[in-house]
C-alpha cells in the first residue's frame, strides 16, 4: 500500500537564519511594518510503500530523522500519514 506525508521542518530557535532577517527587512521597506517576526523554512513530501500505516509512519519518521540537520533543525513531525492514490500510468 502506498502512503504520503508531508511536514514542515523548522529551524531552532537558537539559530540565526540570515534569509529570515533579510524577508523581514524587505517587508518593512515594502511598507509592510507590522511584521515583526519570520521563520523560514522548506517542506519534505514523502510517498513510500509499506505494508499497513504503522510500518509507513515508523519508516517516514527514520527517513525525517536522517534528511534533518541535527544541530540545527528540529525533528520534522509527520502528523498526517495517510493512504495515497495510486498515480495513473
Amino acid at each position: 500500500m502506498k502512503f504520503k506525508a508531508g511536514t514542515h521542518p523548522g529551524l531552532k530557535k537558537s539559530v540565526l537564519d540570515p534569509q529570515e532577517q533579510t524577508t523581514l527587512h524587505a517587508l518593512e521597506t515594502m511598507g509592510f511594518r507590522e511584521a515583526k517576526s519570520l521563520r523560514t523554512g522548506k517542506y519534505f513530501e514523502m510517498q513510500l510503500e509499506s505494508a499497513d500505516r504503522k510500518q509507513a509512519e515508523a519508516g517516514i519518521h527514520a527517513i525525517g530523522d536522517k534528511v534533518r540537520l541535527p544541530v540545527a533543525e528540529l525533528r520534522p513531525v509527520f502528523d498526517n500519514v495517510i493512504p495515497s492514490v495510486m498515480e495513473r500510468k
